[in-house]
């Protein structure tokens, strides 16, 4: 019996803990964080892109969005629709000054 009590203990203490997010006050760092530092921090990005000002903008793929089917199969039949909706990707986009530093960011679905 104590085994399990233990047991159920430290399962409810790892969903816990899995549960617990990070979330990132990128308002916070604005002027601070660099493009260096996202990319420390971060990875590569996905896609970046340089302005004739000097503003570098940089995108990272957060969340692939997934694909739900349903099957809809008509009565007395073997036949049946299949109906696909599929969820966007989520993307932070982080915008740098020409001095590589923060200005501001933004997530966005694609």
């Amino acid at each position: 019996m104590k085994f399990n009590q233990r047991s159920i203990f430290l399962l409810i203490l790892f969903l816990l803990t899995g549960c617990a997010t990070n979330k990132i006050d990128w308002n916070a760092r604005v002027g601070s964080y660099t493009y260096d530092n996202a990319i420390i921090e971060l990875g590569v990005p996905d896609r970046t892109a340089t302005l004739t000002d000097g503003t570098t903008v940089a995108e990272w793929l957060q969340y692939r969005g997934q694909g739900v089917g349903t099957v809809y199969y008509y009565p007395h039949s073997r036949l049946g629709t299949y109906d696909i909706s599929r969820f966007p990707d989520r993307y932070l986009r982080l915008v740098f000054g020409p001095d590589q530093k923060l200005v501001r960011s933004e997530t966005f679905a694609r």
